[in-house]
This record gives C-alpha cells, sequence and structure tokens, in this order.
C-alpha cells in the first residue's frame, strides 16, 4: 500500500478504540487511586507503630535511669553507712589509746616525779626552740 491511498478504518473502529482506551485510562485511574489509598493506610499504620515504639522506648529508659539512680543513692548510702561506722571505730580506737598512753605517763610520773620534770622540762626547751627558729 501506497502513502497516498487512505486508511481502511470503519466508523465504528474508531469509536471503539477510544472506548477501550477511555476505559483502560479510567481503571488505571481506579487502581493508582486504590493504590494511593492504600499507601496512605500504610504509612498511617506505620506512624501509629513508630510513635508507640518511641513511646515505649521512651518509658522504658525513663524506668532504667530511675532504677539506675536508686541504685546508685543505695550504694551511696550504704558506702556513707559504712564510712561513718568506721569512723566511729577508729575514734573509739584513738580514744581508747589516748588513754592508755595517759595512765601509762601518770604511773610513770608516781613512780619516778624527778624524771617526770626532767621530761618536761626538756619537751619545754624543744618546744621553745622550734618557736624561736620560726
Amino acid at each position: 500500500m501506497s502513502s497516498d491511498t487512505p486508511s481502511r478504518q470503519s466508523p465504528g473502529s474508531a469509536s471503539g478504540y477510544a472506548d477501550t482506551k477511555e476505559s483502560i485510562v479510567s481503571a488505571s485511574r481506579d487502581s493508582l487511586a486504590e493504590d494511593v489509598s492504600s499507601l496512605r493506610q500504610d504509612m498511617a499504620k506505620m506512624n501509629d507503630i513508630l510513635s508507640k515504639f518511641v513511646s515505649e522506648a521512651g518509658g522504658q529508659a525513663a524506668r532504667t535511669a530511675r532504677n539506675v539512680g536508686q541504685t546508685v543513692a543505695t550504694q551511696l548510702g550504704s558506702t556513707a553507712s559504712g564510712i561513718a561506722s568506721t569512723s566511729a571505730d577508729m575514734a573509739s580506737s584513738v580514744t581508747e589509746q589516748f588513754k592508755t598512753f595517759t595512765n601509762e605517763l601518770e604511773g610513770i610520773a608516781r613512780k619516778n616525779p624527778l624524771g617526770a620534770l626532767a621530761g618536761a622540762l626538756v619537751i619545754g626547751i624543744v618546744i621553745g626552740l622550734i618557736a624561736r627558729g620560726r
């Protein structure tokens, strides 16, 4: 067939092609609208899931921080209690040793009063030399 011969389409076939094309476009448009609607629903579900996850993660982090704080406070309290107990024991031990030392000095001074006076004199001279040296 040459290019100057008219094409042979029947008047009914052009209208049938247009109707078919229009129905395909309409079906594609409906399918696209359904897909977009489905995507919107999926995005809304994902948003809900994500917000629940973030909320639960935040709650869990707060509980963990509270538990850590309580544990640290408990340990600090027990450590402070232990330090206070140890300090009280050391103070009572020092007090007992000081009492024992003073009792021994008193006993020595009663047995040898001249030696106690000589010792006091030597201690006084040493303190005087130290104070004068400043």
